[in-house]
């Protein structure tokens, strides 16, 4: 009795979770803080959110088509990708900035690299930093409640005080999406229990944050002062959504923890040190070019020859 064998290159067992699956849970994780940053900026932020998120699907759908490629719209990386820019943009954001953010993160950081998987730093945060270096003025302007001013977080670097029950609750001038903590927690607790990020990442970097502020911020152990950063700016949205972003993450345990600490380090020196008030999107790029490094390092080692005895 003859039986015939399907031999097939590994993985032999394979997992039900897709990638589509994946990137729509973050979506959903996301809405929370999207549904905020709407009712808390009204239409211009609807405006900014359809405007980016469109047209980064449309990008890659378009570069595909020319270059003949299989057309991976349907997996919800671009839009992901779209929703998580216009997230970290202001609100006032004019729509030609929307477009050419979303254009920059498809085209140049992840098409151009061989799409999903070979992109070696968050698509939504390589676009924000170029819009950021181009176009400094429109955005770091924020308007609240139809004010234009500062954000908390420059504020406290200025040495003047802020309310920071208004922060964590979502109260104040910012991007789009980073201003409530408890929206983006509401999201984060949805992919901690459903098992599409660790905590490790995020808590490493939060953790080692903390500590750079109370060493190095001048005003040692003030929880005003520590809670205030970690409820200004992108930390939230960054350690939750951004930095545990699969493709440009560390893979090993170890290597995860030394990639936070990486992470807290350089947004505590950004911060304190910098110029600038914020400092999240530039430390998760920096992180995202050593994560080879820390793999390197911390890939555990095979038994035999050449490994460990």
């Amino acid at each position: 009795m003859s039986e015939n064998y399907n031999i097939s290159s590994s993985p032999h067992i394979r997992s039900k979770v897709t990638t589509s699956n994946i990137m729509l849970m973050v979506i959903i994780a996301l809405l929370p803080a999207t549904a905020f940053g709407v009712y808390n900026f009204k239409l211009s932020a609807l405006l900014v959110v359809v405007i980016t998120t469109a047209s980064a699907v449309l990008t890659e759908y378009i570069y595909q088509k020319l270059m003949h490629k299989k057309v991976t719209i349907s997996d919800y990386s671009a839009a992901l990708t779209g929703l998580l820019l216009a997230l970290n943009l202001p609100a006032n954001a004019p729509w030609w900035m929307c477009i050419l953010g979303s254009v920059f993160a498809i085209l140049v950081v992840k098409q151009v690299f061989g799409g999903l998987g070979q992109n070696f730093m968050n698509p939504a945060l390589g676009a924000r930093c170029f819009l950021l270096i181009s176009f400094t003025g429109r955005m770091t302007t924020f308007v609240y409640d139809g004010v234009s001013g500062a954000t908390p977080l420059a504020l406290l670097k200025a040495g003047e005080s802020v309310d920071v029950l208004d922060m964590f609750v979502g109260n104040i001038a910012g991007t789009i999406g980073e201003t409530s903590v408890i929206a983006i927690l509401i999201g984060a607790i949805f992919l901690v229990v459903m098992g599409v990020i660790s905590i490790r990442i995020p808590v490493t970097y939060i953790l080692s944050f903390t500590i750079f502020v109370i060493v190095f911020g001048g005003h040692g152990l003030d929880v005003n002062y520590v809670a205030a950063h970690l409820c200004g700016g992108g930390l939230m949205l960054g350690a939750w959504f951004m930095a545990t972003d699969y493709v440009t993450s560390p893979i090993t345990k170890s290597g995860q923890i030394v990639y936070g600490i990486c992470l807290g380090a350089l947004t505590g020196l950004f911060r304190i040190f910098g110029g600038s008030a914020e400092g999240v999107s530039y430390a998760i790029i920096f992180s995202n070019l050593l994560v080879p490094l820390i793999e390197k390092v911390t890939l555990p080692k095979p038994f035999g020859k050449g490994g460990e005895k």
